[in-house]
């Protein structure tokens, strides 16, 4: 029987169990365009509201893995990832990438663009001038050899269904679909041919999953779906509540790693999350025989400088400029008009609507409504102060970075919306909330 989209789109909306085949099939038209985008996201949305068995999972990210070429590695260390499910002012990736290679591990990092109000590590890296983020499979293969790290985009060539299908969910309100997330997430990584990925879950406001345990059950497909098609993997739930950085944007984003990886400032908070994830990369790769042991490495390899010194190289080799982290402002667009925020009344702040925050750097230019929109690297928001800070005449609750006035205006009006703000203490809760299926 001949192929028809809209049998499969109509077994799933009615809440029928799709077969590997009837999968399969879907995903081969998807990538050579016999799937029209409306065909996809009505497929989308009808896995958004009748969902995926655990086969039916397993299946879609098979299909959507080997949509195109998978990569095999023939490397003297153990080939691992991170992922995140996304947040405000989440730039791990560009210090734990680095970090874990000082440690002996290779990652060959592929990363998303923006999804919703969520910054993407890609366009964060796009903003660097010269750097290739979407080099061809030599290049991407080389520099993880020789460097330890490549972050790049995700290619044509690697699991490019995900890719077609990943922008339809940015812009049809499916982002957050648990079995999308998961086939999504791990097409990508089986295709980079790793040997171990650690999954950072977000929850809280600035998260797709506002709520820990809708996070948790995120996190347990994840390792569920991983370990069951080959993939070693274990979850962390991590706090988004508030910005995981105080900077949110792209250009601003490589300007805070630039300082963090160089010294010249470490935020707690961002820090604690980062080294506990590279952590969990070290003991699930046996680099570290406890997690213990992997802390301290990783913390050697970013006060030591290792870490740096490595992100510098990979700069270079995919394009970018060798003083980058010495001289970021030289290098990276600055929005012509910025502007501090104030509160209207002192106080502590209490919290914080994070996704209001990552809209505001969306409206600014710095993120997408449209898969076709171009994105202002300068833009964004930075010095954002975090639950528990004290805002005041001298402490702003942010600086915009905008170009008219009009948008500072809007993105100010925006940002004081976002925070609520009280003259008592504020309760804050644990970062890194629980692992899931984690090496110990």
């Amino acid at each position: 029987m001949a192929f028809l989209p809209q049998e499969t789109i109509r077994i799933k909306r009615d809440g029928g169990v799709l077969s590997p085949e009837h999968i399969q099939d879907f995903i081969e038209g998807l990538t050579a365009g016999r799937v029209s985008e409306g065909q996809a996201a009505s497929f989308a949305m009808a896995v958004f509201f009748q969902g995926l068995s655990v086969p039916e999972r397993v299946a879609l990210t098979r299909a959507m893995t080997h949509s195109g070429e998978v990569l095999k590695w023939d490397l003297p260390g153990p080939v691992l990832d991170k992922h995140s499910t996304g947040g405000v002012g989440d730039t791990i990736s560009l210090a734990l990438a680095p970090a874990v290679a000082a440690c002996g591990g290779f990652v060959p990092m592929i990363s998303g663009r923006g999804l919703g109000h969520t910054g993407g590590t890609l366009d964060k890296l796009d903003s660097i001038p010269g750097y290739v983020s979407q080099p061809d499979i030599d290049t991407f293969r080389r520099v993880t050899k020789e460097i330890g790290c490549a972050i790049i985009g995700q290619t044509a060539d690697l699991a490019p269904a995900d890719k077609r299908l990943y922008s339809i969910r940015d812009v049809t309100a499916t982002v957050e679909s648990i079995d999308l997330i998961t086939a999504s997430i791990l097409s990508k990584k089986l295709a980079a041919g790793l040997q171990g990925l650690v999954m950072d879950v977000k929850f809280g406001t600035g998260a797709f999953m506002d709520n820990a345990d809708d996070a948790k059950a995120l996190a347990e497909s994840l390792v569920l779906v991983a370990n069951g098609a080959g993939l070693p993997t274990s979850a962390l739930l991590t706090d988004m509540n508030e910005p995981l950085a105080s900077a949110a944007g792209n250009a601003v984003e490589v300007a805070y790693i630039a300082d963090y990886l160089t010294g010249r400032r470490r935020e707690g908070r961002f820090h604690e999350v980062t080294v506990e994830l590279s952590a969990e990369m070290l003991v699930l790769g046996r680099l570290a025989a406890n997690i213990e042991e992997a802390r301290a490495k990783i913390e050697d390899a970013i006060a030591s400088g290792k870490a740096a010194e490595i992100f510098a190289r990979m700069v270079v080799e995919l394009g970018g400029p060798s003083d980058l982290l010495e001289r970021p402002a030289q290098h990276l667009k600055a929005a012509p008009i910025v502007r501090p925020v104030y509160a209207e009344q002192s106080g502590i702040v209490q919290r914080i609507a994070t996704r209001d925050v990552g809209v505001t750097v969306v409206a600014l230019g710095g993120g997408r409504t449209r898969p076709q929109d171009p994105v202002d690297h300068a833009v964004g928001l930075t010095d954002l102060a975090g639950i528990g800070v004290r805002v005041d005449a001298e402490r702003p609750i942010g600086i915009v970075h905008a170009q008219t006035e009009a948008q500072a205006e809007a993105a100010a009006k925006a940002l004081l919306e976002a925070y609520a703000i009280d003259d008592g203490p504020a309760e804050g809760g644990l970062i890194v909330l629980e692992r899931i299926g984690a090496a110990t």
